[in-house]
C-alpha cells in the first residue's frame, strides 16, 4: 500500500532569533518566531508524514503549550515522527520540499539541510529532495514578513 501526505507551515521573521531550516543555522538578519525552533522547512515535513498515516499534525503531537517543547530541535521532533511511520508499519519512498523565502538566499545551504533530513529519517539522500523560491517580492514572503515551505511525501507500507 502507498500513502501520500502534504504538509505546509508558515512563521514570521523577528529579530534577535536564529534562522533555522532544514536543521541547519542560516546566517540571517532575523529569524523565525515559534515555541519550537520554527523550522518551516522540518514542520511543513512532520505534518506531511502525519498526514501520509492518519495521525494528524504536529500541533497534535507536540502542543506548544508543553513547555518540554519550548525551543527544541525540530530535528529532534523529526526523529519522533520517523518513530511513528515505522511503528505504523511504514517506510518513507521520498520526500520533495520547498522553503518560499525572498531572502536569504538558499542555495548554499540546501546539501546540508538533505543530509539532515535524510540522516534523520534514515533514508539515502536520493530520497530527499529540498528546494527554494522567491515570490518576486509578492505576498508576506515577498515583504520579508515570513518564510513558508510545503512538503509532500510518498510512503509505502513495510
Amino acid at each position: 500500500m502507498v500513502r501520500v501526505g502534504i504538509g505546509y507551515d508558515v512563521h514570521r521573521l523577528v529579530k534577535d532569533r536564529p534562522l533555522i531550516l532544514g536543521g541547519v543555522e542560516v546566517p540571517h538578519h532575523m529569524g523565525l518566531l515559534g515555541h519550537s525552533d520554527a523550522d518551516v522547512l522540518i514542520h511543513a515535513l512532520m505534518d506531511a508524514l502525519l498526514g501520509a498515516v492518519g495521525k494528524g499534525d504536529i500541533g497534535r503531537h507536540f502542543p506548544d503549550t508543553q513547555e518540554q517543547y519550548r525551543g527544541i530541535s525540530s530535528v529532534i521532533l523529526l526523529a519522533k515522527v520517523n518513530h511513528i511511520l515505522k511503528e505504523e508499519g511504514y517506510q518513507i519512498v521520498n520526500v520533495d520540499t520547498v522553503v518560499i523565502a525572498q531572502k536569504p538566499k538558499l542555495a548554499p545551504y540546501i546539501e546540508k539541510m538533505t543530509q539532515n533530513i535524510a540522516s534523520t529519517l534514515g533514508v539515502d539522500e536520493k530520497a530527499v529532495n529540498v528546494k527554494a523560491t522567491t515570490t518576486e517580492g509578492l505576498g508576506f514572503p515577498g515583504r520579508e514578513e515570513g518564510i513558508a515551505a510545503q512538503a509532500i511525501v510518498l510512503l509505502s507500507s513495510m
